[in-house]
Parts: structure tokens; sequence; C-alpha cells
């Protein structure tokens, strides 16, 4: 369901709304290199981008509960200080918002980044005045999979998929998959860290491979 139908939109942030990937690698280096474990070079390090850290040091590294434990705590002690800023504002991001609060759409984020890191950069990069709501992880790990954050964030802005039109925006099969198991379509764009094979495999109704594509698919309901 596109355009003026929808009721509220679902942003992802790391690969859709701004590029961490920078500050991301960074910090998974930091932290492996504490536990004295190889990694492969950054091109291949990118698909590692957009899952929580948890199952990334877990599934890709073979690491047991108190080592992903140990991992998190690293990561974090460079991210929460540095990391957190090597980041950009995808070109066009910030139009695209624009435009959709002027035509009246609520927007959230649904990111699977801790809540505290998701607010200190949007409001940093001074998008924050764009969503009603920062729907994010908790920073204990009791809310990290997209699935959870999208529940979090419906129930916060009292939204239900079977009374309202919703839709998630995202560059990762995990935000296609998340929606899915609430009942919410995805578009997948294509400036963030998945391809079009990865996301049209997943389920996503449309792609758009520039904010401004998606912008025109999101205000004019005949297209997509």
């Amino acid at each position: 369901m596109l355009g003026r139908e929808v009721d509220l939109i679902l942003f992802d942030l790391d690969g859709t709304l701004t590029d961490a990937g920078p500050g991301i690698l960074n910090c998974l280096e930091y932290a492996l290199e504490d536990q004295g474990i190889q990694y492969p070079d950054r091109e291949a390090m990118r698909s590692y981008l957009g899952p929580p850290l948890a199952v990334t040091f877990a599934n890709e590294f073979n690491m047991n509960s108190d080592q992903v434990t140990q991992a998190i705590d690293k990561y974090r002690e460079r991210y929460h200080d540095i990391g957190l800023f090597e980041n950009s504002v995808y070109p066009g991001i910030p139009e695209l918002l624009t435009s959709l609060q002027t035509a009246g759409f609520r927007l959230a984020t649904a990111t699977s980044k801790p809540e505290y890191s998701a607010t200190r950069i949007l409001q940093h990069f001074e998008l924050d005045q764009y969503f009603e709501f920062i729907g994010a992880a908790a920073l204990d790990g009791s809310r990290d999979s997209k699935s959870l954050v999208i529940g979090h964030t419906l129930e916060s802005t009292n939204t239900h998929p079977t009374s309202h039109n919703l839709l998630m925006i995202g560059d990762r099969h995990h935000d296609v998959h998340g929606a899915k198991e609430h009942g919410i379509d995805t578009i997948g764009v294509l400036w963030g860290y998945g391809d079009e094979s990865e996301l049209r495999e997943a389920g996503a109704v449309s792609i758009a491979e520039t904010p401004v594509e998606l912008a025109g698919l999101l205000l004019d309901p005949t297209r997509g």
C-alpha cells in the first residue's frame, strides 16, 4: 500500500537515512581485535551491516554468549564516543523527509540500533524533528530484532496494522522480514548496504534507487 493512503511510515536508520558504515566497521574491527579474532576485508565486512551486533558476532565469528557480551561491550566502548559520528546523512534524505512531513505523513524510525545511539545520531544530524517517535532497540538486548523494534514502535504510537495502513522503508532483508511479521509491506532502497536481489527475494513490494525515486513512490499512489 503506497502513497497518501499510508498512515505511518517506518524508517530504518543505518543504510537508509545515514551511512553509518565507516563507524560500524571501525568498531567491529576494534572489538574483534580485542579478542584476537581475524576478520575479512572491508568489502566482505559490509555484509555485516544491518543485523543486530549479537547476531553478527555469534553467526559470523562463532562466538559463544560470553564472547558476544565482551565484543558488544568493546564495540560500544569506541562507538559511543567516536564511531557514532563516523557517519553521514545520505544526499536527498532531509529533502525527502521534509516533503513527506509537509504532505502529512506520520513518520517513525524502526532501527536495530540501541535507542541511546539512534537518538544521538538523529539529533546530531537534526533529523529527529521529522519523527514522532524514535523506535529503536533496547541497550540491554531485550529488544534487538527488527520485529521486536517494530512491535515496540507500533505500540508506542498507538498504531496497529489491522486498523492502519503501514509501510517500512529499509535497505536489508531484515527490514523486510521484520515488517512481514506484522503484516507490513516494505519498500527496499538501494543506496544502503543491501542489493536488489536480496530485497526482492525477501519480499519487498517495490524498490527505490534514490531518495527522489522513493519520494515519487510515496507521494504518488499510482506509482510502484
